[in-house]
């Protein structure tokens, strides 16, 4: 028997993956979705074919339910939910920084509870899913949990304590990347060139590159070398990366970011 899934406050991960569930082969009637307007609850019936139902509703019809809320609105969509979970009830957050045990300690004793790290490339099936489970959650939990997010990027199993590393680095990753190219973007107007070719250039840089470092297996650092010829402009550039101190403000950046995701979860205790 096909098993329902909730995707409860689906916003744009949510809806992220529930097209590609739906892609996937899932059965929009086997899908359910809550939101707080009644206006998105109808843009997702028209788009997706999918019903859309209160928090409470989902909680009692669905076997699966996939928390997206950001973790500020955890606690108080826990007080709504838990008293229409039955403990058979797969219960899976993709919220930064909400571990399993307080989820575990708000639902019905044994309920299993399996974490997901995701980042925003689940919005173009690219995205990367760190996935830990709780005390409760059975391989056949964790492997339906890899099977839906799976189908919207690559996903990875990790221990519960590197969540708040996979958050920083992965989870947050994309932005890193963003910045990366704004200021490469800069530099080449600087240097002379129209935005909007200095913006395609180093766009499809980052895409050959990072598909290089996909396909090849090459350490990062040889991939380097093999562009950084003696006395050339590429060791020329690095020298000046280094000497303004880009790799120790990476990891700087990344670890403030890990500290920032225990910080959300000390705080929602």
């Amino acid at each position: 028997m096909a098993q329902r899934v909730a995707v409860v406050g689906t916003g744009k991960i949510g809806e992220a993956l529930l097209s590609g569930m739906i892609r996937a082969g899932k059965s929009p009637g086997d899908l359910l979705v809550t939101t707080r307007r009644a206006e998105r609850a109808e843009d997702l019936r028209r788009r997706h074919g999918v019903e859309a139902v209160t928090n409470a509703e989902a909680a009692k019809a669905a076997d699966i339910l996939i928390l997206t809320v950001k973790p500020q609105d955890m606690a108080a969509l826990m007080d709504e939910l838990a008293p229409h979970v039955p403990a058979d009830r797969l219960v899976v957050s993709g919220a930064a920084g909400i571990t399993t045990s307080f989820l575990e300690a708000r639902l019905a004793a044994g309920t299993p509870v399996v974490r997901v790290m995701s980042n925003t490339p689940v919005l173009v099936d690219e995205g990367m899913s760190a996935i830990s489970g709780g005390a409760h959650a059975t391989e056949e939990h964790l492997a339906r949990v890899e099977e839906i997010f799976g189908s919207v990027g690559k996903t990875i199993r990790v221990p519960e304590k590197q969540q708040d590393a996979v958050t920083a680095l992965s989870g947050s990753g994309p932005a890193y990347f963003y910045f990366l190219v704004e200021a490469m973007t800069d530099a080449g107007i600087l240097l002379g060139l129209p935005r909007a070719a200095a913006h395609d250039l180093i766009v499809q840089a980052a895409i050959g590159a990072s598909v290089m470092l996909r396909d090849s297996g090459e350490h990062p650092t040889l991939l380097r070398e093999a562009v950084t010829s003696p006395a050339g402009t590429t060791i020329a550039a690095i020298r000046e990366l280094e000497n303004h101190g880009v790799r120790a403000a990476l990891l700087a950046a990344l670890e403030a970011a890990s500290n920032r995701s225990q910080e959300i979860a000390e705080g929602l205790k």
